[in-house]
């Protein structure tokens, strides 16, 4: 068996740029199977502003991956039980591989790992086209093309199937909830854990309306005693942003979409504090020490209403710091075993 790694555009500074390097050689490692990746080449490294990636680019990019599929196709490369692995199931090509694979006789397996969709109202793809018939018949036709469906939380899970179960009867023995293979990040960021920290608290997140960065400019008014950072504004490459983490005691999320949650759990493996809301895969993500109120920050009026309670996490937080430590080291234990590993994910390749 081949796995060939349909991958998603590699952002420098953002966790893709890492899956280009160590996603193929774990997969390898875990499967002992021959990894080849198919990618879509150079990528524009501005995101669209708020976005994930760019939104031109990335079709620009799929394209180029659909053309070496199907030259693969037309070379005869695809052999039966070849497995190919959609590192972003928000792929329309995965339609054209199910079509090449039916048509001409070969006996594939697909996979797609989903981060987001219409499904999920305060993604990108809900805020501005929302339930058009196109995109959610487009999303279930994808789904349908994956023999495994992978979601990296039970919230997830819960969002996609609450729009589609009811109009398209779903196939439940094709949705898998795994952790996501970033087992990595527990080496990469090892020489950032240690370092001096400061009274530093940050924001790690997009900039983008379901952030609601908002809130953190207001905390940073009411509490002039601590240092706080957005980060997407300040430009940092990838190493600058690890130092930030390893220097900040505090990250602080009132995000209203989140399925995973990656940047609160880089900063927990260099010893910053969490502070999340109790809502959205932070409820199944973090202990009970970690989480406010969802009511807290629902809406910025429901902060203001609240924000005397906000501010006060904050600072027992930042007062007790070193007490905390032993709570930390649970809830990266939690993380690393539930929710970053790819485990689970190389073992459904495998067994496929």
């Amino acid at each position: 068996m081949t796995i060939y790694i349909v991958d998603i555009e590699a952002v420098d500074t953002r966790y893709t740029k890492q899956w280009k390097e160590h996603l193929p050689r774990q997969m390898q490692r875990a499967t002992n199977e021959n990894v080849k990746v198919i990618s879509g080449g150079e990528t524009p490294q501005a995101t669209t502003p708020g976005a994930f990636l760019n939104f031109g680019g990335t079709n620009v990019y799929k394209s180029k991956q659909l053309e070496q599929i199907g030259e693969m196709f037309c070379n005869g490369k695809v052999k039966n039980g070849d497995y190919f692995l959609y590192t972003d199931a928000w792929n329309p090509t995965v339609i054209q591989l199910r079509y090449m694979a039916e048509l001409l006789g070969v006996d594939i397996s697909i996979g797609g790992l989903w981060h987001a969709g219409s499904y999920d109202p305060h993604d990108f793809l809900g805020r501005l086209i929302g339930n058009r018939p196109w995109v959610r018949h487009a999303e279930m036709s994808m789904f349908e093309c994956y023999d495994d469906n992978f979601f990296a939380s039970d919230f997830h899970i819960d969002i996609f199937t609450d729009v589609f179960d009811e109009d398209y009867a779903i196939d439940w023995n094709k949705i898998h909830r795994v952790g996501w293979p970033m087992e990595y990040l527990r080496n990469s960021l090892d020489s950032y854990k240690g370092m001096e920290k400061r009274d530093l608290i940050l924001f790690p997140h997009r900039v983008a309306p379901e952030k609601q960065v908002e809130i953190f400019r207001d905390l940073k008014e009411r509490l002039p005693q601590y240092e706080f950072v957005v980060c997407q504004e300040q430009e940092l490459t990838k190493n600058e942003y690890h130092n930030l983490l390893g220097e900040a005691k505090m990250v602080f999320s009132a995000n209203l979409q989140e399925t995973l949650g990656i940047s609160w759990y880089e900063g927990a493996l260099v010893d910053a504090i969490p502070m999340v809301p109790d809502r959205l895969s932070y409820s199944e993500m973090a202990l009970p020490e970690f989480k406010y109120p969802s009511a807290w920050t629902e809406d910025f009026d429901a902060y203001l209403h609240n924000r005397d309670k906000v501010v006060a996490q904050i600072v027992n937080y930042m007062e007790n710091y070193d007490d905390l430590q032993v709570s930390l080291e649970k809830q990266r234990m939690k993380l690393n075993k539930e929710f970053f590993s790819g485990a689970e994910l190389y073992d459904a390749v495998k067994h496929e």
